[in-house]
This record gives C-alpha cells, structure tokens and sequence, in this order.
C-alpha cells in the first residue's frame, strides 16, 4: 500500500479517534488523547519515510491531532482548559523520557530478547528531544492564544477560518524553528530548510483534513 494512501488512512483513524474520545468521555476524553498523541508522536519521529515525493519523519498527524484537541476545548471549555492540556501533555512527554530512560539502566537477562530493541527506540539525543519539548509547549501555547483571539475577532462565526489559520500558522512556525534548534550544524542551512519545507508541506495537508472533525465535534 503507498505511503500517500496509509497517511490519510491515518488521518482518518486518527482523527475519528480525537472524536470518539470527546464524544464518549467529554473533556477529560480530550486532556487524554492529547497525553497519548504528544507520547505516541515522539516515538513515531523516529521512522523517516518517502512521501509526496519528499522525505519526511512521522509522528506529523498524531501532533496535528492535538491542535485539534486544543481547539475543540477552546470553542467548548475555554481557553484556560486549552493550555491545562499542553502542559500535562507536556508533563506526561517528560514523565515518559524519565521512566523510559530509567528502563534502559537495567542490565537485561540472558534470555532477554527486547533489550536491544528498546535501547534503539529510547536511547535519544538530547539536544533533539529538548528543542521538541520546547517547541512541542511554545508552538500549542501559540495556537491556544492565536485561536482564542480569531474566535473573539470572528464573534464565534468562521470557525474553519480560526481553525486552519491558526493551526497551519502554528504548526510550520514549530517546524522550522525545531529542525534548526535540533538539526543545524548537523546538515547545512539548505538541507535545515529543505527538511523544514518538506515537513511542513506534509503538516498543512494534515491540519486542513482536521476542519470537518472539528465541525463535527461541535456538532450537538
């Protein structure tokens, strides 16, 4: 199957899981899923892959799925529940690289299999994963304050408008600024902004499937 086909089959697996999540346990539903993305994504970063002719690295629309979160407990809970959600997404981020790196100082068995496994999937670069965690806060706490005041802008009309603008202004500004905090000096000033680009080509696609969910979560 191409890659082009699985990423907006995830889209839609994702997304529909944003709005399951809502609908069955409300917004504690939604501070929820936004733990379980921010985790998820980080570990899904690690995988590059060949997509839309570009190379790219996943994790890409499960961090799309949390301006989704954000914005649906903006236009339904307010901005303050907004931001409580990036900062425990934030803590639970911090809270798993803790415990996972914890896992890596145990000296495995001999008849351990999996140790190897985990130290290629946990082991990290601190450099990267701090200029994700700062951007990963910076980019959603942006989004939160630019969404809340196009919704007050727009008097609660033209949501798609506060939705896109806001998201896909967010979202490619954290993008660029990551790949230089964590990537420049590793490859040049064009290889940071080729990647930049790429990525951010694949983040607009995402965050423009994210309106109709978002329609619909607020959908009585």
């Amino acid at each position: 199957m191409p890659n082009e086909l699985i990423f907006f089959f995830e889209i839609l697996i994702v997304f529909s899981l944003v709005l399951m999540s809502y609908k069955l346990f409300g917004k504690f539903g939604l501070l929820a899923w936004g733990t379980v993305a921010a985790i998820t994504a980080n570990i899904e970063t690690i995988k590059n892959v060949d997509m839309f002719g570009v190379n790219t690295t996943l994790g890409t629309i499960m961090f799309s799925s949390i301006f989704l979160v954000t914005d649906i407990l903006t236009e339904c809970y307010g901005a303050k529940e907004a931001r409580r959600e990036v900062w425990l997404s934030l803590f639970c981020s911090i809270a798993f690289l803790i415990c996972s790196q914890l896992t890596l100082l145990y000296t495995a068995s001999t008849i351990d299999f999996a140790d190897e496994s985990l130290r290629q999937i946990l082991n990290i670069n601190l450099r990267v994963i701090c200029a994700s965690l700062l951007m990963f806060s910076v980019a959603n706490m942006a989004d939160v304050m630019l969404y809340e005041k196009l919704r007050i802008k727009t008097r609660g009309k033209r949501i798609w408008l506060r939705n896109n603008l806001a998201t896909i202004s967010c979202n490619c500004l954290e993008n660029f600024f990551f790949v230089f905090l964590a990537f420049y000096g590793m490859f040049t000033f064009s290889e940071c902004i080729e990647i930049a680009l790429s990525t951010s080509l694949i983040e607009i696609i995402a965050s423009l499937c994210d309106t109709p969910f978002l329609y619909l979560a607020l959908k009585d």
